[in-house]
């Protein structure tokens, strides 16, 4: 194997898009939607979505100056690292990590539930097992072999959603009649149950949820290092990522808020089936089965992609051991994808044996660890364009810059620190709380620890030297 930094620049434009969408659009996407729609009601869920949006749309903007300066692999840790601090550097790789490791479990006992439609003798951990060896293959492939097939995963989850929002509005404005004979919608099932049955609060309150949905995003920062030309692709990539994000998820939410029959609303049935049976999709549970289980596959194998290239970046800079930063002549970093791959595997376990009751809880732990994540790239973009400019350089310098400075950053640091307040109103999701806080003060102490031990490693040198 070639040492770090032996990675190969294939993907162009059109595969870091897909990536990002891939990472997205998923179970949070699918499934997590009836959760929040049952506990905000319709109108709070359209709102809770369109903050999240813009919530992204800010991560990114800060993301995007970062990223086009320092185009590098696994690049939130080494942004938080250079421009707040080793430790939280340290911090952030691991949450990161275990954002993408915990879901991989998740996403393959899930895949093994829906194949359960079609294969119900066979056990769930046996399609579990399958679909967790085909994502390890084509992680182990070439990395243009991953972004191919990532592209076409994606694509048929794009093409679904661009189908139900059309199909949904026909069906709202009265185009396409209604299965059950009702008239149109129109806008009359928005205030079903009132504009906030459980109050204005509860949107700040599933704030996490949404931002779970929307993770992903920022996968286009993990993939710089690779990308074709990044001055280039990556500002491409998040403009485009990010309109189509705006358009399909509340896009989607609207249709789901107006057309999702009210006991139709739910955790872990996808209330995609419910509405399609509503306009009358001939098949619908299956052909939606079929979607939400290549949703979950392309996002297991983007969480692999971004859990092994944030391991291998840890390995890089010498905060964990130079094994995992060893890569293939195909430029993979085999040893992180393995060590990722059986963190997931751990996961998967226990998801097999508390499938239903570990869903939510994991949910909200993946969304804390992702939120604390944007806030981060939001600081370090605060701290690198302050720094950039008491250098002597000019704004003018950079091929691509976060507009309206300082206002972004602030803002998007702010309303995600308002979502983690939030859930510590709601029971079901405080466990992410009583999780994500003593882990991240773990990761604090460790690399206290570790990092003085490699001081003392280094005095110790010259002292036996000498002696």
């Amino acid at each position: 194997m070639k040492t770090s930094g032996a990675f190969r620049r294939k993907m162009e434009s059109r595969h870091l898009i897909m990536l990002s969408l891939g990472g997205v659009i998923g179970t949070g996407l699918f499934l997590s939607t009836g959760y929040t729609l049952e506990q905000a009601g319709r109108v709070g869920t359209i709102l809770s979505y369109l903050i999240g949006a813009v919530v992204v749309y800010l991560v990114m903007l800060s993301l995007g100056e970062l990223a086009v300066h320092m185009p590098e692999t696994g690049s939130f840790h080494k942004y938080a690292t250079n421009y707040i601090g080793p430790g939280t550097g340290y911090r952030v790789a691991w949450l990161y990590w275990l954002t993408w490791t915990v879901a991989l479990g998740s996403e393959f006992t899930a895949a093994g539930i829906l194949m359960q439609r079609w294969f119900p003798s066979i056990p769930v951990w046996v399609f579990s097992a399958l679909f967790a060896a085909m994502i390890l293959g084509i992680n182990v492939l070439k990395v243009r072999v991953f972004a191919e097939v990532e592209f076409w995963f994606s694509a048929i989850k794009v093409v679904t959603i661009i189908a139900f929002i059309l199909l949904g509005a026909g069906a709202i404005v009265g185009f396409i009649p209604l299965q059950d004979g009702s008239p149109a919608p129109f806008f009359s099932s928005l205030t079903e149950g009132g504009l906030f049955p459980n109050g204005a609060f509860v949107i700040f309150m599933t704030m996490l949820a949404v931002n779970f949905a929307y993770s992903g995003t920022e996968l286009i920062g993990v993939a710089a290092g690779e990308a074709v030309d990044p001055k280039r692709t990556i500002p491409l990539a998040i403009r485009t990522t990010i309109l189509r994000l705006v358009l399909f998820f509340v896009g989607t939410i609207i249709v789901l808020a107006i057309l999702l029959p009210t006991e139709g609303k739910g955790v872990l049935e996808s209330p995609f089936v419910a509405v399609f049976e509503r306009i009358g999709i001939p098949y619908a549970a299956d052909v939606m089965n079929f979607v939400i289980l290549t949703a979950i596959l392309s996002a297991a194998n983007s969480g692999l992609y971004a859990a092994s290239r944030m391991l291998w970046s840890l390995a890089n800079e010498r905060m964990i051991p130079r094994f995992f930063a060893q890569v293939t002549p195909n430029g993979v970093p085999l040893r992180a994808v393995l060590f990722s791959m059986l963190g997931g595997g751990l996961a998967l376990l226990s998801s097999i044996y508390a499938a239903g009751s570990v869903y939510i809880a994991l949910v909200s732990i993946s969304g804390l660890a992702v939120v604390v994540v944007w806030m981060s790239i939001s600081v370090a973009q605060y701290r690198f364009r302050k720094q950039f400019l008491r250098e002597g350089h000019t704004v003018d310098e950079l091929v691509y810059r976060t507009p309206l400075f300082p206002f972004v950053p602030i803002v998007a640091f702010v309303v995600c620190l308002i979502s983690l307040i939030g859930i510590g109103f709601d029971p079901t999701q405080r466990i992410a709380l009583y999780c994500g806080i003593p882990f991240i003060v773990i990761c604090y102490v460790v690399h206290a620890f570790t990092n003085s031990s490699q001081k003392r490693s280094v005095e110790d040198v010259p002292n036996q030297k000498s002696s």
